[in-house]
C-alpha cells in the first residue's frame, strides 16, 4: 500500500488561492502536470470516480469511513489518507461522493482548516435547498464550490456519453473542466445558481421511478402468463424511444402554454384507464401505484381538458389538492 505523505499533501495544495480570496468564485492557480484530486466516499459511485481519475493519471487520494473499501483503489495507484482532513489537505480539488449534503458536512467538519482555499465538488443526491446550504457553508469555510450530479450508473463513469451536470461559478468550473470531464464526456455547466444541478437532478430523475415501476408492472403481467421479462425488453426499449421522441413537442406545448393541438389527448388516456385497471386486477397485481396517476387524469377531465394534450396535466400538477 502506498504510504500517505503529509509533506507531499501540503505541497500539492500550494497552488490554491489563499483563504482570503477563496469565496464562492475563487479559482486555484494552475500548475504544471496533472491536478491532484481527492475523493471522499468510496461507495460504488465514489470508487468509480476515483478509479477514473487514477486511470487518467491524476494523483488521487481517497478516504472512506470503512477503510477497507480503499484497498482496490490503492492497488490501482491511489493513496489512502488516514483521515478526511488529511485527504482534503492532499489536493486542491476535493470531490465528495457521500450520502447527502448533511453527511458531507459532517465528514468535512473536522477538515475545515484544510478546506480553506481549495475547491469542493459535491456529487451526491439531495434537494436544491440542500445544495444552496452546502454552497453557503463551503463559502463560509473559504472554499470554492461546485455542486454536481452524475446522470448514469457507476459502470458508465468515464465513458464519452456519460452525463454529469454541474452548477456554481463558471470560473471555478472552467478551471477544472478538463479534470471533471474525465468522469464523463457529456459534462455540462448549467449555470451559476448553485442549486441548478440538484434541481435538474430532481426534475429529470422524476421520470425514473414511474418508468421503472411501469416496466416491473408489465413484467409481472407477462411472467404471470408464463412469458419471460426478457421477452418484453425489445418492445419496452422501442416504447421508451418513442416517448423520448415526443418530449420536445410536449416541452414546447408547456413552454407556450398551448395544449389545444394535441397529438395525444388527455381523453385518450382517460379512455384506457378502466381496461388497464381490470387487466391488472385480473392478473392479481397491486394497482395502488396507478391510482394517483389516474386521479390526475380524472381531475384534468373534470376541468374540461379531455380534448387537450396530455401535457396539460402539468396544470393539474401545479395546483395540488390541499391536505385534509
Amino acid at each position: 500500500m502506498p504510504a500517505y505523505n503529509s509533506a507531499a499533501a501540503s505541497a500539492s495544495g500550494s497552488g490554491s488561492v489563499p483563504a482570503s480570496a477563496s469565496g464562492p468564485s475563487a479559482v486555484p492557480a494552475s500548475g504544471p502536470g496533472p491536478v491532484p484530486v481527492t475523493v471522499l466516499g468510496l461507495g460504488s459511485m465514489g470508487s468509480a470516480l476515483a478509479a477514473a481519475f487514477v486511470a487518467a493519471g491524476h494523483p488521487t487520494t481517497v478516504w472512506n469511513r470503512t477503510s477497507a473499501k480503499a484497498a482496490p483503489l490503492v492497488e490501482l495507484g491511489a493513496v489512502q489518507a488516514p483521515s478526511a482532513a488529511a485527504a482534503v489537505a492532499a489536493s486542491p480539488l476535493v470531490v465528495a461522493c457521500l450520502t447527502g449534503y448533511e453527511g458531507t458536512r459532517a465528514v468535512l467538519e473536522p477538515a475545515v482548516a484544510e478546506l480553506a482555499g481549495r475547491t469542493l465538488v459535491t456529487l451526491n443526491s439531495g434537494s436544491p435547498q440542500g445544495a444552496r446550504e452546502m454552497a453557503a457553508w463551503a463559502a463560509a469555510m473559504g472554499a470554492a464550490f461546485l455542486d454536481g450530479a452524475v446522470k448514469n450508473v457507476p459502470q458508465a463513469v468515464g465513458a464519452p456519453g456519460t452525463q454529469l451536470l454541474y452548477a456554481g461559478h463558471r470560473a471555478v468550473f472552467d478551471a477544472y473542466e478538463p479534470v471533471l470531464r474525465i468522469l464523463g464526456g457529456d459534462t455540462v455547466h448549467l449555470g451559476e445558481e448553485t442549486d441548478l444541478a440538484a434541481l435538474y437532478e430532481m426534475a429529470v430523475g422524476a421520470t425514473l421511478l414511474p418508468a421503472l415501476v411501469g416496466f416491473l408492472h408489465g413484467a409481472a403481467l407477462l411472467t404471470g402468463r408464463g412469458r419471460t421479462a426478457a421477452s418484453m425488453v425489445p418492445y419496452s426499449v422501442k416504447w421508451l424511444e418513442m416517448i423520448a421522441s415526443v418530449l420536445p413537442a410536449l416541452a414546447d406545448e408547456i413552454d407556450r402554454g398551448d395544449y389545444d393541438r394535441p397529438f395525444s389527448s388527455v381523453g385518450v388516456f382517460a379512455a384506457g384507464m378502466g381496461d388497464e385497471t381490470r387487466q391488472s386486477e385480473e392478473a392479481g397485481l397491486d394497482t395502488g401505484w396507478l391510482e394517483p396517476l389516474q386521479e390526475l387524469i380524472r381531475r384534468a377531465v373534470a376541468e374540461g381538458r379531455a380534448e387537450q394534450s396530455v401535457s396539460a396535466l402539468i396544470e393539474v400538477l401545479r395546483r395540488p389538492i390541499p391536505a385534509a
